[in-house]
């Protein structure tokens, strides 16, 4: 089987040594994701929802240079900072994967990379077709 690594050019990419996302066979893995737009700038600062949504967009748009979509998603993963903030970041999630479904793990950590992030999610898309 072929690997393809997927880089966005996040600051951290070549100092810790991960891809944005990684293609075996039919099975894609998104690194975890934080609200951090290609300026290198916080997108949606202390906005839960925001970030969330900006996030999965970012999400979306990996896959879709992978060879898949949002609809391929299996599972996703959501580290958050504040558990209380449930909703805000339920929403978000809920609009983009309300019909798919997927395995849904969320998490309350310590901190993220930097305090400026509420929360950071992974994904795995497995291509059916």
């Amino acid at each position: 089987m072929t690997r393809y690594n997927y880089a966005s050019g996040a600051p951290w990419e070549d100092r810790v040594g991960y891809s944005r996302a990684v293609k075996v066979g039919n099975t894609i893995e998104v690194t975890g994701t934080v609200a951090l737009n290609e300026h290198n700038e916080v997108v949606g600062a202390g906005d839960a929802y925001a970030q969330t949504k900006f996030i999965l967009e970012k999400i979306a748009k990996v896959l879709e240079t992978a060879g898949s979509n949002v609809k391929d998603v299996v599972r996703t993963r959501l580290f958050v900072t504040d558990i209380s903030r449930w909703e805000e970041y339920g929403r978000a999630h809920g609009e983009v994967f309300r019909d798919i479904r997927p395995c849904t793990t969320m998490v309350e950590v310590k901190a993220l990379i930097a305090p400026e992030y509420l929360i950071e999610i992974e994904a795995t898309a497995i291509l059916i077709s």
